[in-house]
């Protein structure tokens, strides 16, 4: 189950994956950041990309940077490439995932 902090919609499929915020034991807590999945082509992980500005005072401009972040893709929520989601820091699942997908729109 999710945290009381947090409420996101829960997806209507079911799964047995331990590292699911929904069906499992993993807590997430932190950031909560959207982004589009960019690649689904590893097992149970996606990459998703984040767009944001950043101003830089010295020229009186903001630039666009984007960062691809890998989160885990529970089974219940499956999201494909192409998709707008919804991610939740959680507990580091592999040396690079501290993330997990919590929701598509």
């Amino acid at each position: 189950m999710v945290s009381t902090m947090m409420s996101f919609k829960e997806p209507e499929n079911e799964c047995d994956d331990s590292d699911c915020p929904f069906h499992g034991t993993l807590s997430v807590r932190g950031r909560v950041i959207e982004g589009t999945v960019v690649s689904d082509r590893m097992a149970k992980t996606v990459i998703v990309s984040i767009e944001y500005t950043k101003f830089y005072p010295k020229y009186e401009r903001y630039a666009r940077l984007h960062n691809r972040i890998p989160a885990h893709n529970p089974p219940c929520i499956d999201a494909k490439r192409g998709e707008k989601v919804k991610i939740a820091e959680c507990r580091p699942l592999s040396k690079t995932k501290t993330f997990v997908v919590v929701e598509k729109e």
